[in-house]
């Protein structure tokens, strides 16, 4: 039978699947791509770039500051800068998740309203972050918003 042969059920064909390549270049580093795609330095030591756990760290970020980019401009909010800090703090036994997320976002904008920013934060993080919802179900995620 060959590869095009292979029934894939209709159900799993429709959900999207991502991919990605991951090649050791020595020592604790990975170059980390999509396939075809730009790619990333993964340093386990944290030297020539971020380690696995920053990366996560990052990526949730990542998603949830993508979130409140459209959530923002779906409300004609007037966003104009974005920076999200993140602190996570990790078990002291293996294995070693994070337990807790801190995020501060700093927000800038022309007459950007606290509630609206508050209301798109809040969606993300409980609604729309595919990232954080794809960690441990008990993750606690804190965030502060400094409106500048």
């Amino acid at each position: 039978m060959s590869p095009s042969d292979t029934f894939i059920p209709p159900e799993i064909m429709a959900q999207e699947t991502k991919h990605v390549v991951l090649e050791w270049t020595g020592d604790m580093r990975f170059d980390g791509s999509i396939p075809n795609g730009p790619g990333i330095v993964i340093d386990a030591d944290n030297v020539a770039g971020p380690g696995p756990m920053a990366m996560l760290l990052l990526a949730a970020t990542a998603c949830t500051a993508t979130d409140v980019v459209l959530i923002l401009g779906k409300m004609r909010a007037g966003l104009e800068a974005l920076r999200v800090e993140a602190a996570g703090v990790r078990r002291e036994e293996e294995p070693r998740r994070y337990m807790s997320m801190a995020l501060v976002f700093h927000v800038l904008g022309n007459g950007l309203d606290e509630t609206k920013v508050r209301r798109a934060i809040d969606l993300s993080i409980e609604k729309y972050c595919s990232v954080m919802h794809s960690l441990a179900p008990d993750l606690r995620i804190t965030y502060d918003l400094r409106l500048e």
